[in-house]
């Protein structure tokens, strides 16, 4: 007897670095895959299996930004719920991490740009729910952690429709 096994949808953890730097300044990379193409969140990915979560940290950093940094403890979990045109859902662990590093090499393949924000400019960029979730509680001056959630609007979660800010360091596009 052949058994066959239908490919259960997959729930994705992933391993995202919060790089602060000595003047509070936050790497935000610009996605350039899905989901969340075109917009701002930090460098991170999924963990491979046998992989441990730091060495997953670790590898995604220098993969996507070319840089090291030092792991400095978990912020929070945040989990993206039915997300893109696949209805992906992921569960994200957040680490504050330090910079040991700074010369930033976006890798084209997921980031198109990176750079350096400071906290006051970060309202000008736009990211998905977890990002702004987590620096929030980052950053509490900011106020973005005492106000409920924003409404979830499906159009604003399927990145590419947005034009960026005129704050952004870039061209549109």
């Amino acid at each position: 007897m052949i058994m066959e096994f239908s490919k259960q949808p997959q729930i994705k953890t992933s391993v995202v670095a919060c790089v602060i730097d000595e003047q509070d300044r936050v790497l935000l990379t610009r996605r350039c895959i899905e989901p969340f193409c075109s917009l701002w969140v930090m460098p991170g990915g999924k963990i491979d299996h046998g992989e441990s979560i730091l060495e997953a940290l670790h590898r995604e950093v220098k993969e996507e930004v070319g840089i090291e940094v030092r792991a400095e403890g978990l912020i929070d979990v945040f989990e993206h719920v039915n997300v893109g045109q696949s209805n992906a859902h992921f569960i994200i662990l957040y680490y504050r991490a330090s910079p040991l590093s700074f010369d930033l090499k976006p890798n084209g393949e997921e980031c198109t740009v990176a750079v350096w924000v400071g906290k006051s400019a970060l309202s000008g960029y736009p990211m998905p729910p977890g990002t702004r979730h987590i620096l929030g509680k980052v950053f509490p001056e900011l106020g973005w952690g005492d106000q409920p959630p924003p409404a979830r609007i499906p159009a604003d979660e399927i990145p590419g429709e947005k034009q960026l800010p005129q704050v952004c360091p870039f061209e549109n596009g």
